[in-house]
């Protein structure tokens, strides 16, 4: 029922106002308004974006959780298909997601209603390393005291298995 009201509601409510907004300007003011939101929110929409992008690789290069500002930028993605729609009433909540106050409260009211139980990186075998380190797999044992096969003349060199 949602989307139903979604797909037929805001419809109407578009041609309700265009048919307002237009009575009350005239035709090609309103159409001039229509095409100055759509630059406008495109302009902004790239500074946005272009910001949002370089949080997201600051914070994935440090290896921290990503979670916000990928939800961060998936709502200016919305804001910037709603602004590239002809029409006022999503020109409105267009405009009003690329302002980040109301972002974080969406983002806020929606985590609260959404929960995650589980989460995975690319395939279940595969472990996350940062780029230039090596794994290598191996079996180790511990021991107490000195290795028998420590290299004494040099501290600092490995260990030497004949």
């Amino acid at each position: 029922m949602p989307l139903f009201l979604l797909f037929v509601g805001v419809p109407i409510i578009e041609i309700a106002l265009f048919i307002e907004v237009g009575g009350w300007l005239g035709l090609w003011p309103t159409l001039a308004i229509v095409i100055l939101t759509a630059a406008l929110g495109t302009a902004m929409l790239r500074r946005q974006g272009t910001m949002a992008l370089q949080s997201l690789q600051s914070r994935l290069s440090a290896g921290e959780n990503p979670g916000h500002l990928l939800a961060d930028g998936a709502l200016i993605l919305v804001a910037g298909v709603l602004l590239l729609t002809p029409g006022f009433f999503t020109d409105f909540v267009g405009f009003a997601l690329l302002i980040p106050p109301i972002r974080a409260w969406v983002i806020a009211t929606g985590s609260r209603r959404i929960k995650v139980h589980s989460a995975t990186m690319g395939d279940m075998d595969d472990t996350w390393q940062r780029p230039g380190e090596q794994t290598v797999d191996g079996t180790y044992s511990e021991f107490e005291g000195e290795s028998p096969h420590r290299n004494t003349s040099n501290p600092n060199a490995p260990d030497r298995r004949d």
